[in-house]
């Protein structure tokens, strides 16, 4: 059964987070928490040209800051990013790779402009998501996946052209790298002009398209443009897409997390109390601190 789409959703409106991040917010779990759990949120970054770094100026992005009760996936697609936190993580990621953290029971963390890039500069585009937890695993340890593009299993499609590389989850019986708590899929797809795709998922899973570049017709009638977010119902295991020219997309679905979403500022957490309780432990340390770096 075909899922019925809910909305299509776009905005203008650009912030920047730090000074190495020019990002459009998608989505957030204050507006569509029901909707595309276990997804929280979606930043999109680019593209942007940054210049050269000057001489003597700091590497751009953004410094020491926490997190606790979720995980953040950044996707590069061009440019690069690099990542370092209070539980030893960290890594360089470049075009194709991507960065899985898992903040849970609390750290901080930086990311900047990896700095090969940020002394040439260059086009920089990523997209950064955040994941929720279960409460059960709200206070697991956290961890770090650096997926490198030769690890992500990619799949060629027949027909005019393509391409599906499986981040999370699972497509045509090939598993993507990312360790995941609870099940969900995370698709990057290339599509040639014309190229028919069913995205198959679960009954009751959520699901959304992000148009990144291109456009595509749902098999219900919408058309999806660059930049612009299709949500579809959790009814339905289906969603079919034909390509109107070369496009590429984010393919987004997972089992939801029936719990109660309370965030605020880094935190997301399931009450209020948790909320307080996350930012004493910062304010306290707990949540480990970072060494001087050169950047």
């Amino acid at each position: 059964m075909k899922k019925k789409t809910l909305s299509i959703r776009s905005t203008r409106q650009q912030h920047w987070v730090g000074d190495g991040f020019p990002v459009r917010t998608m989505f957030s779990y204050n507006e569509l928490g029901r909707e595309l759990s276990p997804f929280l949120m979606m930043d999109y970054a680019g593209p942007t040209e940054f210049p050269p770094k000057a001489a003597g100026a700091d590497t751009r992005g953004v410094g020491e800051h926490p997190h606790r009760g979720f995980e953040t996936v950044t996707i590069v697609y061009s440019g690069e990013v690099e990542h370092r936190d209070s539980a030893g993580g960290g890594g360089l990621i470049g075009p194709g790779d991507v960065q899985w953290m898992t903040a849970a029971s609390g750290l901080v963390h930086e990311e900047k402009h990896g700095r090969a890039f940020a002394e040439k500069g260059g086009a920089f585009e990523m997209i950064q998501l955040w994941v929720n937890l279960p409460a059960k695993d709200k206070k697991h340890a956290p961890r770090y996946q650096g997926l490198l593009s030769a690890e992500i299993p990619q799949i060629a499609l027949s027909g005019p052209g393509g391409s599906v590389r499986v981040i999370a989850g699972e497509y045509a019986g090939r598993r993507g790298p990312a360790q995941t708590f609870t099940p969900m899929h995370v698709w990057d797809v290339q599509l040639a002009r014309g190229q028919r795709l069913e995205l198959p998922t679960t009954e009751g899973y959520t699901a959304s398209v992000f148009v990144q570049r291109g456009s595509v017709r749902i098999e219900d009638g919408e058309t999806v443009g660059a930049a612009e977010l299709a949500v579809f119902d959790r009814q339905g295991d289906i969603v079919i897409i034909e390509a109107e020219e070369e496009t590429r997309l984010l393919f987004l679905s997972g089992e939801p997390i029936n719990e109660p979403i309370v965030g605020y500022g880094p935190f997301v957490m399931n009450t209020p109390e948790e909320i307080r309780q996350a930012f004493l432990d910062y304010q306290a340390g707990r949540m480990g601190h970072l060494s001087p770096a050169a950047h």
